[in-house]
């Protein structure tokens, strides 16, 4: 396999456009050091994206926040010519979430709530509680607070529980 960032390309922002499952949040200090930073340093990391053929678009796996610098700041996107840099992966949208959780992990904080849809789309779609684990970086009692938080019986459909002693 070769990195993604050794094919860094410019995309127009216009061509970019966010995912619906990226649970991400970042406080409005981080966001001016993030325009900061840009703005100093210029875009020091690509983000990174998924090509969506039948609508000639990139959908982001990570980098929202890089790419919302772009789109709220005219002299950003003056400077860069309203390109973006961008690197594609080719994951299936299962593994595509898995990313973009894997990504944010180590940095910002994720919405409960946000987290408990991954986690109940992750399951619906036939993910095992063993490949979120794996895929997304939690433990198991993470993973099982967030099926609790969500209320949904079908998150627990494939467990075998303990029945309850007879009286």
């Amino acid at each position: 396999m070769k990195s993604p960032v050794y094919n860094v390309m410019p995309v127009p922002v216009e061509k970019i456009q966010a995912n619906s499952y990226n649970p991400n949040a970042v406080a409005p200090p981080e966001m001016k050091l993030l325009y900061q930073s840009i703005k100093e340093d210029g875009y020091t990391m690509p983000i990174v994206c998924y090509y969506l053929s039948d609508i000639d678009k990139y959908e982001i796996v990570d980098g929202f926040h890089r790419y919302t610098v772009m789109l709220k700041h005219r002299d950003i996107y003056e400077r860069e010519g309203g390109m973006m840099p961008v690197v594609v992966i080719d994951k299936d949208i299962s593994n595509r979430i898995a990313s973009t959780i894997r990504h944010n992990r180590a940095r910002g904080s994720h919405d409960i709530d946000l987290m408990v849809n991954i986690v109940s789309e992750l399951t619906k779609s036939g993910m095992s509680d063993a490949w979120i684990m794996k895929h997304i970086g939690m433990d198991a009692d993470e993973l099982l607070r967030l099926k609790q938080i969500s209320g949904l019986a079908e998150l627990f459909a494939d467990k075998e529980f303990s029945k309850s002693k007879e009286i």
